[in-house]
């Protein structure tokens, strides 16, 4: 029979060892304060945000009527969730005991989190021997013990105890878990790189080209996922997961002319199709799709070039976009025209502004310089995603808006979806 190593006996990660010392009540306690910092932390309120815009979102993505229910809903919870954060910020900076044991908590955790990346490794546990891991578990212990009691000198001073006893038995191995330390780091740079790549992104809309379907100062949710996940400066989407994009989505896409430049359109027509515009009136293939007015003297809020808000009289209309109604705006003294026809290409979509005539859209070469005139159609492989949810809106006559320039917090507008 081989004779066992050394390290055998030492237990694999410090909580193994800790787990052979702790009592039932302890382990409880120690559940209980893991559970209260949780839920104490600043980043609770929008985590639980984030968690419930999911099926939020799914649900009027794909239920468009269950909105009437689950927008107030959800806006409901996501205001209970800004009051939450609101308490969380003047309790943590009032309480003077919680002012003292939060650091030397988040002290503690660093601390007993290095003693567990150290005491992983092999060669850290054949020098250290079974002896050196009990000693650290045991201080370990106490350290949990003063945090859970909530007695700030205590936790003061078996911390700083922990870290004399870490230096003693790991100093020799503490530089080099720098190294693994900083490749922790980039591991979760990666997977956040990587969620806002293939999954969701948030997008700012900063002007009113999109108005009255999305305000300037909304904050919107782009789905990444439906349309395939696309490779960054290359523009290339190798396949498609859900489906191509349809008339009547409301894309995100980086403008082919300015690659810098992310713009935010209506997608009017697909691979195929022939649009064309006859005073305001889209026709597709020759079939004029339908546009029934709603108000002839409407009232949007702008912001030209991202001065002072400014107030403009428009022609507040619905069109149903091959069975995607929604609203679209035209000038008071709109001059009667005719645009197009455009042919799409393969692989391409005609995209259009909701504020029609105040959109540099494909009919002007998506506002490309000396591209007034001239018709750009989007490629495939720069579109991002498909607009889904306004989460958060920064616009005219919000709360607080005396204090900046007319822009405040826009409650009404939270959890809109995007149609």
């Amino acid at each position: 029979m081989n004779a066992a190593s050394p390290s055998d006996s030492v237990p694999t990660t410090l909580s193994a060892a800790m787990a052979l010392l702790r009592t039932p009540q302890q382990l409880r306690a120690s559940r209980r304060l893991a559970w209260r910092e949780r839920f104490t932390s600043l980043w609770a309120p929008p985590i639980l945000v984030a968690l419930a815009c999911v099926p939020y979102t799914l649900t009027v993505e794909y239920v468009p009527a269950a909105a009437s229910w689950a927008q107030p809903a959800m806006k409901g919870f996501g205001l209970a969730m800004v009051a939450y954060f609101v308490a969380l910020l003047v309790w943590r900076n009032v309480s003077p005991r919680e002012k003292a044991l939060r650091p030397l908590r988040y002290e503690a955790a660093e601390l007993v989190d290095e003693n567990e990346r150290l005491l992983r490794r092999a060669d850290v546990r054949q020098k250290l021997g079974g002896g050196g891991a009990t000693q650290l578990a045991e201080q370990a212990l106490r350290v949990e013990g003063a945090s859970v009691a909530g007695d700030a000198e205590a936790l003061r001073r078996e911390v700083k105890a922990l870290e004399e006893l870490t230096e003693r038995h790991l100093g020799a191995f503490r530089k080099q878990s720098v190294w693994s330390t900083a490749g922790g780091i980039v591991k979760l740079l990666f997977i956040a790189l990587l969620f806002r790549t293939a999954a969701v992104e948030p997008y700012r809309i900063p002007s009113g080209s999109m108005l009255p379907t999305l305000e300037i100062g909304d904050h919107v949710l782009v789905n990444k996922f439906i349309y395939g996940v696309r490779i960054p400066f290359m523009n290339v989407v190798p396949f498609v997961i859900v489906r191509l994009p349809e008339r009547g989505d409301v894309v995100v896409f980086n403008s082919p002319f300015e690659p810098s430049k992310d713009l935010i359109k209506r997608v009017v027509g697909v691979p195929g199709d022939v649009v064309e515009l006859n005073d305001g009136v889209v026709s597709i293939n020759g079939q004029a799709q339908e546009l029934r007015l709603v108000d002839p003297h409407f009232v949007v809020h702008n912001r030209p070039d991202g001065g002072d808000w400014n107030e403009d009289e428009v022609i507040l209309q619905e069109e149903d976009l091959a069975g995607a109604p929604h609203a679209v705006l035209h000038v008071l003294a709109g001059t009667p025209r005719h645009e197009g026809p455009y042919t799409v290409p393969p692989g391409h979509v005609f995209v259009l502004g909701d504020n029609r005539d105040s959109s540099a859209d494909s009919r002007h070469a998506l506002g490309a310089p000396g591209g007034y005139n001239r018709v750009a159609f989007v490629p495939y492989g720069h579109i991002k995603g498909k607009a889904m949810v306004v989460w958060m809106s920064l616009g005219w006559h919000g709360l607080l808006h005396g204090l900046f320039g007319g822009t405040g917090l826009r409650v009404d507008r939270f959890f809109e979806p995007v149609r």
